[in-house]
């Protein structure tokens, strides 16, 4: 008798259009880097009454990701892809430096080293060779990992930056889900506003990283969001380590 499902099915080459599958295991939230314990600065904007609903999370949210991520992370994302592909680690380390000087707190920075040294030694256990010497590497930051998992695995850099703020998004929202609180439809309503503002921010990204004058321009204005990380280093009672 024979099962269904026993058979073995033909092994076909992967197609040269299809959609880069490792980016869904990128964005995992089932990723074992811990980014579920960080809720970015949102908890105190919470806390202080700053985001009180769902229109305020999703202003937060949106705002942090228009004035922050787009005109500091996207950019210096492309960068390090770009860096890792040409085989540039001094390159890829001055960008990841630059990264982590440019977080506000102290809390912003120890988040950052925590989630790339984490996805350093994930990437090491699945084989990628050039992630081990990143495993002890001070300047570790969560976007010089994930651009080398995207090199490695061939994400082209426009969609890896996609991924890479849907991913962050998806994090806030879920922390917002549980802070203030809210309802899995209000936090899916909050992912679609997020969703929409996501290809400009690529746009914006790509603009800044082809600019050979990029380090001077890039750069975050987000001026709540440093406020609320740095009170969050003191605030009493929290569930989340940022």
């Amino acid at each position: 008798m024979r099962f269904m499902g026993t058979e073995s099915w033909p092994v076909q080459e992967p197609e040269t259009d299809a959609f880069p599958l490792h980016l869904l295991q990128l964005c995992s939230p089932a990723l074992p880097v811990g980014a579920y314990a960080y809720s970015g600065g949102l908890e105190q904007a919470v806390a202080a009454g700053w985001v009180r609903d769902e229109s305020g999370a999703g202003a937060w949210i949106t705002g942090v990701l228009e004035h922050a991520l787009a005109q500091l992370d996207v950019p210096v994302l492309l960068r390090l892809h770009r860096a890792w592909q040409a085989g540039d680690q001094e390159t890829v380390r001055y960008w990841s430096r630059l990264l982590l000087a440019c977080r506000e707190s102290a809390e912003l920075r120890a988040e950052d080293r925590h989630l790339g040294t984490a996805l350093a030694r994930l990437l090491a256990d699945l084989g990628v060779e050039e992630a081990r010497s990143w495993r002890e590497e001070p300047a570790c930051t969560w976007a010089a990992m994930f651009a080398l998992a995207g090199h490695h695995w061939d994400i082209p850099a426009r969609v890896l930056a996609q991924g890479y703020l849907w991913s962050w998004c998806e994090n806030q929202m879920a922390a917002a889900v549980k802070l203030i609180p809210l309802g899995q439809t209000a936090g899916q309503r909050i992912l679609l506003q997020c969703t929409a503002r996501i290809p400009a921010c690529v746009r914006r990204g790509e603009t800044l990283a082809a600019d050979a004058g990029a380090e001077e321009k890039v750069g975050a204005g987000a001026p709540a969001l440093a406020m609320a990380s740095a009170l969050h280093e003191s605030q009493y009672c929290r569930l989340f380590r940022s």
